[in-house]
C-alpha cells in the first residue's frame, strides 16, 4: 500500500519585526520561536471540528479528481455532501463545465439538485469517470464497511461503475480490521425478513455476528431513533450487523451474503477503492492499494 503525505498549511504565522537591539546570540531565540510556532500549528489541527475535516477531504476529492466532460457518482452521508457542496461550487464558478452527476440516494439528489447540479442515471450512464463517497470504517487492504446512512444499494450499483472510486474519510473511520468499529449493514427483502435475519447471522463467515434490525429512519445508522423498521429508498429493511471481534475474512463473507437469498446487497466493498482521502492530525494523507 503506497502511502503519500500532503501537508495542509492551516495558518501563516505573524512575521515580527527585526527588533533594535541585536542578541548576544539569536540561534536559542530562532529555536524557541520556531517551537511556538509548530504548537501553535498543531494545537490548531487538533482544534478542527469532525465536520471541517470532512470538508477538507470532500473539496479535496472534487479538486483533484474531477475534470469537466466527466460523469461524476455522488455518494451519500456526512462527507460526501462536502464533496456534492464543492462540485456545485465549482460549477457555479465556470472552473468545471458539461459535468452530468448520478445521486446514490434521494436525499444527495435533492442536494445536488438545489445546486444547479446536472443529474442523470445509470439507465443513461452505465459508465462513470469517478465517484466519491465516504466510508464507516476502512482496514489497511482498503476495504470498506459502508450503508450507516442507508443508501449501501444504490451506492454500490454506481460505485461499481466508476473508472475511479474515491472514498473521503476523517482518520476515525480508520481500523485495524472491520467489524467491532461500525455495524456491517445488510439490506434485504421485507418478505420474511425474521427468517433472512436468522440466515444471516447463521452464515459461517460472520460467525460471532449479532444481526438487530434496523429500526426508525434508514440514514442514521444502527442508532434506534424510531418503533417503526427502517425501509430504504428501494423498499427494503436493513440488518445491522455487530461484531466483538473483526470480520477474519471479508471477501469470503462479502461472497457468502450476496448468495444468501433474501439478500439484497451488504455493506461490505472489498477490493474498490481507487484512493482513500484521509483528514487527520497530521494534515491530509492519501492511500492507494
Amino acid at each position: 500500500m503506497a502511502a503519500t503525505l500532503m501537508s495542509f498549511n492551516l495558518a501563516a504565522s505573524k512575521v515580527r519585526a527585526s527588533p533594535k537591539v541585536q542578541l548576544r546570540s539569536s540561534a536559542p531565540a530562532l529555536a524557541r520561536r520556531s517551537m511556538r510556532t509548530q504548537a501553535r500549528q498543531q494545537a490548531s489541527v487538533f482544534a478542527l471540528s469532525q465536520d471541517e475535516l470532512k470538508q477538507m477531504v470532500g473539496y479535496k476529492s472534487v479538486d483533484d479528481y474531477v475534470e469537466s466532460g466527466m460523469v461524476v457518482g455522488l455518494g451519500t452521508g456526512s462527507t460526501a455532501y462536502f464533496a456534492v457542496e464543492r462540485l456545485g461550487q465549482k460549477l457555479k464558478s465556470g472552473e468545471l463545465k458539461d459535468i452530468v452527476a448520478i445521486p446514490t440516494s434521494v436525499r444527495t439528489k435533492e442536494q445536488a439538485e438545489s445546486l444547479g447540479i446536472p443529474l442523470v442515471t445509470l439507465d443513461t450512464h452505465s459508465k462513470l469517470d469517478v465517484a466519491i463517497d465516504g466510508a464507516d470504517e476502512v482496514d489497511p487492504n482498503l476495504n470498506l464497511v459502508k450503508g450507516g446512512g442507508g443508501a449501501l444499494l444504490r451506492e454500490k450499483m454506481v460505485e461499481v461503475m466508476a473508472d475511479k472510486f474515491i472514498v473521503i474519510v476523517d482518520e476515525s473511520k480508520l481500523c485495524k480490521g472491520l467489524g467491532p468499529g461500525f455495524p456491517l449493514p445488510v439490506e434485504i427483502t421485507p418478505f420474511c425478513h425474521e427468517h433472512t435475519l436468522r440466515l444471516v447471522g447463521a452464515l459461517p463467515s460472520l460467525a460471532g455476528c449479532r444481526p438487530q434490525l434496523r429500526l426508525g429512519s434508514a440514514a442514521t445508522g444502527s442508532k434506534i431513533d424510531g418503533d417503526e423498521i427502517a425501509v430504504t429508498d428501494n423498499g427494503n429493511y436493513i440488518v445491522d450487523l455487530f461484531f466483538e471481534e473483526p470480520i477474519a475474512d471479508p471477501v469470503k463473507a462479502a461472497a457468502e451474503l450476496k448468495a444468501l437469498c433474501g439478500v439484497v446487497d451488504h455493506g461490505l466493498f472489498c477490493g474498490m477503492s481507487t484512493a482513500v482521502i484521509i483528514a487527520g492530525s497530521d494534515g491530509i494523507t492519501v492511500q492507494t492499494p
